[in-house]
């Protein structure tokens, strides 16, 4: 009993290690099981940022699954002429694909100023920070994934001004990530039940 207490013990110390450190997108990023299966340490943090801010579990992996896929380091394609690269299209970057300044807000924000988009714990903090914001100023819900994430893309004055209204790409969008969230909320509940049952020895 105690050798198999100190092995789980040993794996999970060596999972947290790697939460400062970018790692490879979870092999399935379709099921919420699947990817706190492979990087339990996730689920800690964003279960930290939930009860910090307020944004549900599900909610935080479905943005974060629609901004980059689970990719530490994506961002734009550099423009290009005459096949020379030139400059990004944007300063969008990491798990949360935020912006330079959108970053540093967060940073000075919370007093996090070695905060990195390449971190997970860091990313799911911000997304939890800016939607309690988005809370804040206009009032959204917080479990309201649709509003949370128009107001995530358009920013909170670009939402306040209603900008999204004649982009019907965008709505089409929110309603995808609405829809991740739901699954991804009912995946967790049959982890949830197996947890119970003994068959995983991490913890919701």
């Amino acid at each position: 009993m105690f050798k198999s207490l100190f092995i789980k013990l040993v794996a999970l110390s060596g999972v947290l290690l790697l939460t400062g450190c970018a790692v490879a997108p979870p092999k399935n990023t379709s099921n919420a099981c699947d990817i706190f299966t492979q990087y339990p340490d996730w689920y800690i943090s964003a279960k930290q940022s939930e009860q910090k801010w307020g944004t549900p579990v599900p909610i935080l992996m479905a943005i974060i699954s629609q901004e980059s896929r689970f990719q530490a380091d994506v961002q734009p394609e550099r423009s290009t002429f005459l096949g020379i690269p030139g400059f990004r299209k944007s300063s969008s970057y990491g798990y949360t694909q935020a912006l330079d300044g959108t970053w540093r807000d967060y940073q000075r924000a919370t007093g996090h100023r070695s905060a990195s988009r390449d971190n997970f714990h860091d990313s799911v903090d911000f997304i939890g920070w800016y939607n309690s914001q988005s809370h804040k100023l206009n009032n959204i819900k917080r479990n309201d994934t649709y509003y949370l994430y128009l107001a995530y893309h358009e920013g909170h004055t670009g939402y306040k001004q209603k900008t999204w209204k004649n982009k019907k790409w965008l709505k089409e969008v929110s309603v995808k990530v609405a829809n991740q969230a739901i699954t991804y909320h009912d995946q967790l509940k049959t982890c949830q039940a197996k947890m119970k049952k003994g068959e995983s020895w991490w913890v919701f």
